[in-house]
């Protein structure tokens, strides 16, 4: 997990440096050629403080989306083979070893699992209410910190749409300074209005590939948990009738 969260971190600082190079070297010549260099000029043209705004909104949403698809790959497991361990374990009435099991396997079928088998001689009602009540937790874990996905989804075009507004004002601005309305007076804040809006929309876009992305997986494993709890459910009672008659 340590080593997923370090090269996580890693490349995020990677990025980060790379924006901050951007704004650093505003003030130079444009003298490379290719993609970044393209990426460089618009990031200049369109204003360091905005563009720097839109940039930090896409770090920090992508810092929460690779934290999120971090969590959700290592909560989910191999269902069936799990289950079937712990029915063997369950069909020779050994509740310490499925227990053991569930305690060592990772993510939230496994941990409602051991909530459940840790109140099996309570009566299957008591194991149902318990199965329940811990699923709902683990589904809230699940999705944790998707709100400020959201939050940077919103956040991203507005701030282009300000800095498209902002860009409105440079122009009318130079217009009353110069007393004409000529392309050239108006060109400097219409590109800032048009490129601050470009970048704001494409960072958009891109959290909310991310953001589709992870809530199809919240799906799939609160589906995997709602299949797992109702088998869980019947062993417990397979194990009632059968060893507590």
């Amino acid at each position: 997990m340590k080593k997923y969260f370090a090269k996580a971190f890693l490349g995020l600082c990677a990025l980060g440096t790379t924006t901050v190079a951007f704004a650093q070297e505003a003030a130079q010549p444009a003298v490379e050629g290719g993609l970044y260099q393209a990426l460089k000029v618009k990031f200049i043209e369109g204003g360091a403080d905005f563009m720097s705004s839109i940039a930090i909104v896409l770090i920090l949403g992508l810092a929460f989306c690779l934290e999120r698809i971090i969590y959700l790959n290592l909560a989910e497991i191999n269902t069936s083979k799990f289950l079937k361990s712990l029915e063997d374990a369950l069909d020779k009435g050994d509740v310490e070893g499925a227990k053991t099991i569930a305690r060592d396997t990772r993510g939230p079928i496994a941990s409602i699992a051991y909530q459940g088998l840790m109140r099996i001689d309570q009566g299957i009602d008591v194991v149902e209410k318990s199965i329940i009540s811990y699923g709902g937790v683990q589904g809230g874990l699940l999705e944790k910190n998707l709100s400020w996905v959201t939050l940077f989804i919103a956040m991203a075009p507005s701030l282009g749409f300000l800095g498209t507004v902002v860009g409105m004002v440079m122009a009318f601005d130079k217009i009353e300074q110069v007393g004409d309305i000529s392309p050239t007076v108006v060109a400097g804040g219409m590109k800032v209005a048009l490129i601050t809006t470009i970048g704001g929309l494409i960072v958009a876009l891109i959290l909310q590939v991310f953001y589709n992305y992870l809530l199809s997986k919240v799906e799939a494993l609160l589906n995997q948990m709602e299949d797992a709890s109702v088998s869980l459910v019947d062993m417990t009672l397979k194990y009632t009738l059968k060893f507590k008659k």
